[in-house]
């Protein structure tokens, strides 16, 4: 079978397994109730669900049609592959010690130095308006009980 599209397959064997291992995952932990009283475990067994039928429509797309002009995958990306990974997993250990107020400008930070474009006063601007607008909507919108 000819793969017409590459980025195209990969990103639907991503989606795929994400979603199955989701909706698996929250079929193992959580209780999923009814539609009339949803458990903890309905939307993301929906989500994964969604993720996964996504996920197939990419991965069949990409083998139905080949394309005279087939595209090839480059190597993969390390650095910002790397960086954006660690700049999630500081945000998952600063946010019950320190608090939305600082996991997030750090995140935004650390997330931004993924680029060959960083620029301090770009990334600062935008720290201080996606925590502001974070607050607005987590804990003042919303009153979710996070960490300040």
């Amino acid at each position: 079978m000819l793969i017409a599209s590459q980025r195209d397959f990969w990103s639907g064997v991503l989606f795929v397994t994400v979603g199955f291992l989701c909706a698996g995952s929250t079929l193992l932990l959580y209780k999923l109730g009814s539609a009339a009283d949803p458990g903890p475990g309905y939307f993301p067994f929906g989500l994964g669900l969604l993720l996964t039928l996504l996920g197939s429509v990419v991965l069949l797309r990409s083998l139905r049609h080949p394309r005279v002009d087939t595209e090839v995958v480059g190597s993969v990306a390390w650095r910002p592959l790397i960086v954006i990974s660690s700049a999630v997993l500081m945000f998952g250990l600063l946010l019950p010690r320190l608090g939305l107020s600082t996991a997030l400008p750090v995140l935004v930070i650390l997330s931004s130095l993924a680029t060959e474009e960083f620029h301090w006063k770009e990334v600062l601007l935008n720290a201080v308006a996606l925590t502001a607008l974070c607050f607005g909507i987590f804990i003042w919108g919303l009153n979710l009980t996070l960490p300040r």
